[in-house]
């Protein structure tokens, strides 16, 4: 088992918190069949490796590498109060070949 050291690494229940939500959007869609890759909303300060050694730890899949996007929060009106959409930081994880991560739940 060469995974070992992650675990020194990394508190477990930090990273549990570190995927706040799987991102459903046609482009997410399009980038998971495209490349293998499933996006997550995730903390604002999560690093790569920490949102790495949460989906492996999570999902039990080999994960290939991480990218990683700040999106500004756009601010919207409502009738006549502004509000701000919450700054969203989204990871695009991309999995190792025939690794698959089922969150739809149907079987593939």
């Amino acid at each position: 088992m060469s995974h070992g050291f992650q675990n020194l690494k990394f508190d477990e229940g930090r990273l549990m918190q570190v995927l706040v939500a799987p991102i459903v959007s046609e482009k997410a869609t399009m980038a998971s069949e495209k490349s293998n890759a499933v996006t997550f909303k995730v903390l604002q300060d999560a690093t790569k490796p920490e949102i790495k050694a949460a989906v492996e730890l999570m999902f039990k899949v080999e994960v290939k590498g991480v990218s990683v996007v700040n999106t500004k929060g756009k601010t919207k009106r409502f009738g006549k109060s502004i509000g701000r959409r919450d700054n969203v930081r989204k990871a695009y994880v991309m999995l190792k070949p025939g690794q698959e991560l089922n969150l739809g739940g149907e079987a593939a």
